[in-house]
């Protein structure tokens, strides 16, 4: 149960607190705010800047902590919260990937012809907490055990359940346990009912829970039913463009200002 709940946790959190070591007070912590999108394997990919003193710090010793908290908390001892502990990683992020990321975070577009790197969480321990006095440690393993998509495969996901959400549900991404969505400006996650699901089985998991979009708790408000694209005949050449690329500016949803990012 742990893990299918670290895993919820990582997905419907859009922002966590990296910290790191610091390179100008050494053996001190560096801690900041940072924008994340999971990966395929649930690891956080974040997008820094060269000057950052986190990016500094990452280069010079890649050992990290990564810390994040329910969204919409007001009791933080009351809600789900962990704390991942490893290294992370500079890497150049495939096409599949890099899309990915897009349209988790469409403002980064734009950063991207700057002095801007993708960096790799990758994770050795995750510390979950459930609520006051029940938590406990998960190794890196417990979050590779099932399937992960191929890039190609997740986007022909996204493609097929965005014909049917709810209208003002945007699909952001699929894996074998559950669908990430953006609803009003909001990340928010829908697990499938027995999860993982095995890759083969994910796009009838996915298509027959998706007309009833994420839970009310996670948006704010119902969503309407039964307003998904294929009720207004949906087909390949309406389907959104789920897969954006640096300089296109072709992006089917409202797109949120660029994140200011931590010096």
């Amino acid at each position: 149960m742990l893990i299918e709940q670290a895993i919820s946790l990582i997905h419907e959190a859009d922002y966590g607190t990296l910290a790191t070591n610091s390179a100008f007070l050494p053996g001190y912590p560096y801690a900041t705010v940072v924008p994340y999108v999971p990966d395929y394997a649930h690891r956080p990919i974040i997008c820094i800047s060269a000057p950052a003193e986190h990016t500094k710090n990452l280069l010079a010793n890649s050992r990290m902590s990564f810390s994040v908290l329910q969204p919409g908390s007001t009791d933080v001892q009351a809600v789900h919260r962990l704390t991942m502990v490893g290294e992370a990683e500079r890497f150049e992020p495939s096409p599949a990937l890099l899309a990915r990321y897009l349209r988790y975070e469409p403002g980064t577009e734009q950063l991207l012809a700057l002095d801007f790197a993708f960096f790799r969480l990758s994770t050795r321990k995750v510390r979950f907490i459930e609520a006051l006095g029940r938590m406990g440690w998960l190794d890196k393993t417990d979050l590779s055990v099932v399937d992960q998509l191929s890039g190609e495969t997740e986007a022909n996901l996204v493609r097929e359940v965005s014909c049917v959400v709810p209208a003002g549900v945007r699909v952001l991404g699929v894996d074998c346990y559950g669908i990430d969505y953006e609803v009003h400006g909001r990340r928010a996650r829908q697990s499938f009912p027995n999860a993982p699901v095995v890759a083969g089985d994910i796009e009838r998991a996915a298509l027959s829970i998706a007309s009833i979009g994420p839970h009310p708790r996670q948006v704010g408000t119902p969503l309407q039913k039964g307003a998904g694209l294929r009720n207004r005949a949906c087909s390949s050449a309406s389907l959104p463009n789920t897969e954006p690329r640096p300089g296109d500016s072709r992006h089917h949803r409202t797109v949120r200002p660029p994140v200011v990012v931590a010096m």
